[in-house]
């Protein structure tokens, strides 16, 4: 509508006689209901069409482009809806809300959808679709339409008349930015997810990684300044590709971890799922791989070489095997699911010591939120303090069922993967740390020939097992680049966490060091970027290859 005003010659709309200025702002309704109004507004404020004739023609447009939407919906029904085209206008999913919405609340809901925005498309198809009585939809469409439209084109053409009288363009840019922001934060869902930000901001828990990280990448400067080396820290674990910079196989350390048969009994059964092979084959490998282990859904479905969580899906049932692995860009491992506790366990052995030690140790929380008998739970996550600062993960790991409503004093678990990205909490398990449970992860450990440093995720029948060294599975074990997740306990302070991970990092540095001296190489600082910039994965990379060190310890 703007690109149309600068390129029309506003001298010529006199010429136009009032008949084709009203159809012409009818018409243009039906491409943006609001732009026509705020450029009818914006020509009738500076006189150059009547204020009667721009109201007209806006409301009647509305008015019949609303209608024509109900009528779409009762007479095309889901067959509009499947339609690509349509597809990209308005989801499905949007369409079945506002007709759950609709059902609740009666006609009145498109009365109120008109001042909503992103409501008034699928409300008024759900009206169709639903077969709601049409004199009466037609009557509330009426009622909004006859206080909105004087809303808009009035307040427009008010400011032209008084604030930008000599610059059309300027008023209606001004007037759409005006018009998006109320109507954006007329919502108090869109209220909510903007203070939902504003809280993301004002926790460092969450914040974006590029700024939380900086001051931690300079105090690896200093330590690569201090051990005259920017790559020794990958010497920290030789048997882990890079030392486990990054790109480092789930399934190779697997391997190497179950190369002690006494390890076994602590580790899940997967199947590599590689990214060359078709779906046939690897929904056939998967099903083989369920009927031999004798395994029950859910399952783990994973990348080989992912991070923070990213990727991992929770497969409940056979039919969506097909669908997941269909999609697959990459290597990917399908694994056992783990029911119980969830804890991470941060390990750390100098070559030359009799004894390894547990650097931390995090316990991972799932939040649920209590249902109240009236409110869906995307309105209790919205409501909730803390969830609606991780609203967008939440809503979408339960876009199936936000718009159900949790009876009075129901529970409902928020999410199901024990990542602190993906919405999980982490506190600091320092209660959980005992003799047994480090002695039982030394020994684990000790029996990975070539592994000194890195974070255990853990899943164990109750937290009195884990203390007492039993019952429990290592869901996977990720190298030199992993975090001490206890940081995020609401405990500790910006300052104690960057205390935690420069100790950490430390750490990784002296050990990197020592196995050095014991003839560990290096990887190359160039194969270190490559890695990070992901142009080559790693299993194609010609890294340079880390020698194991001396067994120092036997």
């Amino acid at each position: 509508m703007i690109e149309f005003l600068q390129n029309f010659d506003l001298n010529a709309i006199g010429e136009f006689s009032p008949v084709a200025l009203f159809f012409i702002f009818f018409f243009a309704t039906f491409f943006s209901e609001d732009a026509a109004c705020l450029a009818a507004g914006a020509l009738a404020g500076q006189g150059r069409i009547s204020f009667a004739l721009a109201l007209a023609a806006c409301f009647a447009g509305i008015f019949v482009g609303d209608v024509l939407l109900y009528w779409i919906g009762r007479l095309g029904g889901e067959k509009v809806l499947r339609k690509r085209w349509f597809s990209r206008i308005v989801s499905e999913s949007a369409v079945s809300n506002a007709a759950q919405w609709f059902e609740k609340r009666g006609a009145a809901v498109v009365f109120l959808s008109r001042f909503l925005v992103g409501l008034r498309l699928p409300t008024y198809l759900a009206a169709g679709f639903l077969r709601t009585n049409f004199p009466k939809f037609a009557f509330y469409l009426v009622l909004a339409a006859a206080i909105w439209t004087p809303i808009l084109v009035g307040s427009t053409a008010f400011a032209g008349q008084f604030f930008f009288s000599k610059n059309l363009i300027l008023l209606v840019i001004f007037s759409f930015i005006a018009l998006r922001i109320l109507s954006k934060f007329s919502s108090w869902k869109n209220r909510r997810l903007f203070i939902g930000k504003l809280k993301r901001i004002g926790k460092w828990e969450f914040w974006s990684l590029k700024i939380f990280y900086f001051p931690v990448v300079c105090y690896f400067v200093r330590l690569a300044f201090k051990h005259r080396s920017l790559n020794i820290f990958t010497c920290a674990n030789p048997a882990i590709l890079a030392g486990g910079f990054i790109g480092e196989s789930k399934h190779e350390i697997y391997k190497n971890l179950i190369k002690s048969r006494a390890n076994s009994d602590y580790l899940l059964r997967h199947i590599f799922l590689g990214r060359d092979a078709t779906t046939e084959k690897k929904v056939s490998d998967a099903r083989r791989f369920i009927d031999e282990n004798d395994l029950n859904f859910p399952l783990v479905l994973k990348p080989d070489a992912g991070e923070r969580g990213n990727g991992v899906k929770i497969i409940r049932n056979f039919s969506e095997l097909p669908s997941e692995l269909k999609n697959l860009k990459s290597d990917y491992l399908l694994q056992e699911y783990a029911d119980g506790v969830e804890a991470s366990i941060f390990y750390y052995r100098f070559p030359n010591a009799k004894k390894g030690a547990i650097f931390s140790v995090t316990e991972k929380r799932f939040p649920k939120l209590a249902g109240d008998g009236r409110a869906t739970l995307e309105t209790l996550i919205l409501r909730d303090d803390r969830a609606v600062r991780l609203a967008k993960s939440y809503f979408d790991h339960n876009r199936e069922r936000l718009q159900t409503i949790p009876a009075k004093g129901e529970k409902v678990q928020l999410i199901d993967i024990g990542t602190h990205s993906r919405g999980a909490i982490f506190v600091d398990g320092d209660w959980l740390k005992t003799e047994a449970l480090e002695n039982k992860i030394d020994e684990i450990c000790r029996r990975f020939e070539g592994f000194y440093f890195g974070r255990f995720d853990i899943k164990a029948a109750s937290f009195a097992d884990l203390q007492a060294g039993k019952n429990f599975k290592i869901i996977e074990l990720n190298g030199v680049t992993s975090e001490s997740t206890n940081i995020y306990d609401p405990k500790y302070s910006l300052f104690d966490a960057y205390r935690i991970l420069f100790a950490q990092w430390r750490i990784a540095f002296e050990i990197g060091a020592e196995n050095a001296k014991l003839g560990t190489k290096p990887t190359a600082v160039l194969d270190l970027i490559r890695l990070a910039v992901g142009k080559t994965p790693a299993a194609n990379l010609p890294i340079s290859v880390n020698r194991r060190p001396l067994r120092a310890d036997r």
